[in-house]
């Protein structure tokens, strides 16, 4: 189970959201390239990056201190938030950065394109809100399924994705197990990363214990940053040395 700690950015500082509303902030650090040398520090193997800006505004705005952070570290980032069009992909990948997030460029744009161009550079974020994709910031929702969606990406040849559910990010309240186990039980050779809602390592166990295959790791928000987890210990409780990475 790969424990992905994760920096959100807005107005060029370190925050959180609880399900995506920025009326609803937390500002945990003015200094988000600090935090992610403080996450490698403590042993992370990984660091999830999302330029809240980019999403709402719908063009990467905080790239620039994207890509300070993964000069900084000697551990790979992956970035999403408002990367809709080639010219953004382009960008992070001429940067040195190998893991790209798209969201809303695959619903309105069409994946298949970016998959072939891109190939295992690009990550899916499927954000769900009710089972439906949420694109945009969150802030419209599609006519697509997330699991609809999920069997698409597949079929296309994408082998991984990141899943949120929205309803739980920034709750506190445990992920959606039953979304999880149901996607990786009807969509076998995909390989997820489980985002939202984890509080405690309970959380993290009994995600690592669901009984299908294929979940590759979990991203962790607030409850590192509010000190319900403690990153370094949950870090040593889980094996990192996941490939692929």
């Amino acid at each position: 189970m790969l424990i992905i700690p994760a920096i959100d950015i807005k107005n060029g500082k370190c925050v959180r959201l609880i399900q995506g509303d920025p009326d609803r902030e937390t500002i945990y650090s003015s200094d988000p390239v600090a935090m992610a040398l403080k996450f490698q520090e403590l042993g992370a193997k990984l660091i999830h990056i999302v330029d809240l800006d980019g999403a709402f505004q719908g063009f990467p705005i905080n790239r620039d201190i994207v890509v300070e952070i993964s000069r900084s570290l000697s551990i790979p980032v992956e970035i999403g938030g408002g990367i809709r069009s080639h010219e953004s992909v382009s960008y992070y990948l001429e940067a040195g950065i190998k893991r790209i997030i798209l969201g809303t460029a695959v619903v309105n744009d069409g994946f298949k394109e970016y998959i072939e161009k891109y190939g295992q550079s690009i990550i899916i974020g499927v954000d769900a809100r009710n089972s439906k994709v949420a694109i945009n910031g969150w802030k419209k929702l599609s006519n697509f399924s997330a699991l609809d969606l999920i069997k698409k990406l597949n079929y296309f040849g994408l082998n991984e994705i990141i899943y949120t559910d929205i309803s739980t990010d920034g709750m506190l309240t445990g992920p959606n197990y039953d979304s999880i186990e149901k996607i990786l039980t009807e969509v076998p050779n995909i390989t997820l990363i489980a985002s939202g809602g984890i509080a405690t390592t309970m959380d993290i166990r009994r995600l690592r214990d669901i009984s299908r295959p294929g979940l590759k790791g979990c991203i962790i928000g607030k409850a590192i940053y509010d000190g319900r987890i403690d990153l370094k210990e949950a870090l040593a409780l889980f094996d990192q040395r996941i490939a692929g990475v």
